[in-house]
């Protein structure tokens, strides 16, 4: 008898730890959490709620916007550096040069990779990177941001707030960290308020249609 309570005691422990911990990496937060919650077990259930309070921010940005350089659509692209997103991206510039819009590139980071109030190597990193991709964007003016949180949530919550036009996302493989930690396209179909193109991978053009409408 004593033997099966400790089992069941366990498996409690991990289990409080483990949900805990998955449900933080949802908002926004590091899978690496979860062999901490792991070893806290119940006690890592306050911790979990403590940082998940936290909301989106976006922590860098450039180049500098242009007054009254906008004619059409402003697209945003959520870009991670893959090869989805990169096709996303081509989509993105194709729609906006046909419109005379603009594009922005968003890369979203874990709030654990950013120290709040100052740059951090992630940052610095993301940075670099979005302006070498933008600086090859020529069909259109193109602009990057660095925002921090859930990848869905940020992304609808800035193309809101910065009245864009259409969110251009590519889809992922269905990898086990999607299973685990949820599809930011369809966060995105879900919930965005703002239109929501889905790239996927080896679609042509004409199979891309937007698939969310405000």
């Amino acid at each position: 008898m004593n033997a099966t309570f400790e089992v069941l005691f366990v498996i409690a422990w991990l289990l409080a730890g483990l949900l805990s911990a998955l449900w933080l990496a949802r908002h926004g937060h590091s899978p690496l959490w979860i062999p901490i919650g792991l070893v806290l077990g119940p006690f890592f259930v306050l911790i979990a709620l403590d940082r998940a309070s936290r909301h989106p921010e976006l922590v860098a940005g450039g180049p500098p916007d242009t007054p009254g350089r906008r004619s059409g659509p402003r697209v945003m692209v959520g870009h991670d550096g893959s090869a989805e997103s990169q096709h996303a991206l081509d989509m993105a510039v194709d729609i906006a040069a046909g419109r005379q819009g603009t594009v922005t590139l968003a890369e979203v980071l874990s709030y654990d990779d950013v120290v709040e109030g100052d740059s951090t190597p992630m940052i610095d990193t993301a940075t670099r990177k979005l302006a070498e991709v933008t600086a090859q964007v020529n069909a259109v003016p193109a602009e990057y941001e660095v925002l921090v949180g859930p990848p869905g949530e940020a992304l609808r919550e800035f193309a809101d707030k910065q009245n864009a036009d259409l969110i251009v996302v590519g889809r992922h493989g269905r990898g086990l960290s999607e299973r685990l930690l949820g599809s930011v396209s369809a966060d995105l179909v879900a919930h965005s308020a703002v239109p929501v193109l889905v790239v996927e991978p080896h679609a042509t053009r004409t199979e891309n249609r937007p698939v969310a409408h405000s």
